[in-house]
């Protein structure tokens, strides 16, 4: 029975996805942005989706079950970056028109950066992030189905068998569909999904409390309750002090320059879509340690510290507290996740190439339909090899997800630099730019892996960011562009590019909020057995302050604005 709902609710998304779909714009416009038509419900989900795999469910939940909520710090806080390319990143980018952020580097630097760092992205797709989704998707369903048992086959076949299925079904939506395709999916995936994530952390806090979800509350929250502070010490997965540096440099990387995230906001129907769809992508990830956290968490409360291994943790639970009738349509949304990310990665790699690289080096005049031909050849090529490499990861150390970020190192950061310091400065140019890049790749694998430094590779990576920034305008001092660089004033993207109207209070709203859930996770919180009510009523006060401020501020320029149209 569970396999039967499994199978037949998955069907069902398919079907309204293709339905659609069916008979959309076949153009290459169509393809790879959707024909640049997505709204803000379509983008915020989509973007959630993409970045919520079974790679967080099942590492980020096998981290709480370990140590303690420091690890939010690689998902809550990316709610900063969202509104800054809410605010400053997506007028800039819709009105220059880019399909892929790399073309940005080439406005901005030169032709051979922007291919450097398409190489980049999809040696990280291909090597490190694809493989990522495919290998914890597998995990999660090999120990839900009981797969061994039920063939009577090793872990490792087992593991091999589920990696190759996901990646067969994930690329048909993928390499036949498009984003459109890819895009719609995700959304209905979404919606089960918050369904279906939710549902774990409610039978589990019933199971732990006896049938009772305010006694289940109750044990989490009264008994070992320093599991539950998101500030990190030294020997924490997260120490505190890496918020600042490293982590924040890494979600900059992630949801703002990062060609299968961005990639759904360059697709807009105008900027007010694109900024609403971010900031609801923001709001979730705010709720996400529900889905991430707090079943790790509940998991130490029911088996302890003794799983053999901590990517268990969430498997395990999900079988031993949730009702068998639900199973099958918790697996189907749990699929969903894996199929997302696997797919949008797929189609963002398959982007980058024919954009990047095959276009402008093998035939500049190729027609759309060659261009579509090729990409569904280069996103098969890629899935195949990500398949091949996704099962050998189960062989890594100190869990999934911590290694698939140590890894991401070597890309993330010059990547973030070279936007950053594109957007800064007018001078810096290609070859200043591209000496950087190789010169962290360097730097990164020397420190963490030859050198093996003591300290928090986290910590490397914000000190690196901080070097290419360095070397890059020493570099720029001699290296020069050879005339300062001017964005384009022309509206490449065709679409609106009229600011939604709350697009800063709703902005601010989000940024109090990740402060209210740090607060709440801390010592003066739930960490020290505090009462919420006062850090309630403080933070309610100086939102109230804030939204007040921002209203006056706008009331203002209005007044100026219309003041000046009179003169």
């Amino acid at each position: 029975m569970t396999f039967i709902t499994f199978v037949l609710i998955t069907a069902l998304i398919a079907f309204i996805s293709w339905l659609k779909t069916k008979g959309e714009d076949n153009s290459a416009k169509g393809y790879f942005l959707a024909g640049r038509g997505l709204s803000a419900t379509v983008i915020g989900f989509s973007m959630v989706l993409t970045s919520l795999s079974t790679e967080q469910l099942v590492g980020v939940n096998a981290s709480s079950y370990i140590s303690n909520f420091s690890i939010i710090a690689w998902t809550v806080q990316s709610v900063v970056p969202l509104c800054v390319l809410a605010l400053f990143l997506l007028p800039r980018y819709l009105k220059g028109g880019f399909t892929t952020i790399p073309e940005f580097f080439e406005e901005r630097y030169d032709r051979q950066t922007r291919q450097i760092m398409s190489l980049l992205f999809l040696v990280a797709y291909t090597f490190v992030m694809i493989p990522g989704a495919l290998y914890s998707g597998a995990i999660a369903f090999t120990q839900i189905f009981d797969v061994e048992a039920m063939f009577g086959v090793s872990f490792n076949t087992a593991l091999w068998g589920v990696v190759w299925l996901i990646g067969i079904i994930g690329g048909i939506y993928a390499i036949f569909g498009g984003l459109k395709a890819v895009a719609v999916s995700d959304t209905l995936n979404g919606f089960a999904l918050i369904i279906g994530g939710t549902m774990i952390p409610f039978f589990a806090l019933k199971y732990l409390g006896g049938g009772s979800m305010a006694k289940g509350v109750e044990v989490i929250t009264t008994t070992h309750i320093e599991k539950l502070t998101a500030w990190g010490a030294a020997a924490d997965p997260v120490p505190w002090t890496t918020i600042f540096t490293g982590i924040l440099i890494v979600n900059f990387f992630y949801w703002t320059t990062n060609q299968a995230i961005i990639q759904r906001s360059l697709a807009a129907k105008s900027l007010a879509e694109g900024q609403k769809g971010i900031l609801y992508a923001g709001v979730f990830l705010l709720f996400l340690p529900v889905l991430l956290n707090v079943p790790g968490l509940i998991s130490f409360h029911i088996f302890g510290d003794g799983l053999k291994n901590i990517d268990l943790a969430y498997p395990t639970l999900v079988s031993k507290v949730l009702p068998k009738p639900l199973l099958g349509f918790f697996t189907a949304c749990l699929f969903g996740a894996i199929l997302s990310t696997f797919n949008s990665f797929i189609n963002s790699a398959a982007t980058l190439f024919c954009y990047d690289i095959y276009r402008p080096v093998f035939k500049k005049d190729i027609s759309d339909e060659d261009l579509i031909k090729v990409a569904k050849i280069a996103g098969t090529v890629i899935a195949i090899v990500s398949m091949i490499i996704a099962p050998l990861l189960q062989y890594g150390t100190g869990g999934l997800f911590l290694l698939l970020k140590r890894f991401a190192g070597f890309f993330n950061i010059p990547i973030v630099a070279l936007v950053a310091v594109g957007f800064l400065n007018k001078t810096v140019s290609g070859k200043a730019a591209r000496i950087t890049v190789l010169l962290h790749v360097i730097l990164y694998f020397s420190l963490v892996w030859i050198f093996k430094v003591k300290i928090n590779f986290v910590h490397v990576m914000g000190s690196l960011f901080v070097f290419d920034v360095v070397v890059m305008f020493i570099l720029g001092s001699v290296f020069k562009r050879d005339k300062e660089y001017v964005p384009s004033a022309k509206n490449k993207s065709n679409v609106d590019l009229t600011d939604w109207k709350y697009v800063r209070e709703f902005s601010a709203l989000l940024v109090l909020g990740l402060c209210y859930l740090y607060a709440v996770l801390s010592p003066i919180g739930l960490a020290g057995g505090n009462s919420l009510g006062k850090i309630t009523i403080i933070f309610a006060v100086i939102t109230v302050a804030v939204l007040g401020i921002l209203n006056m501020t706008k009331k203002k320029n209005k007044t100026a604005a219309v003041r000046a149209e009179a003169e």
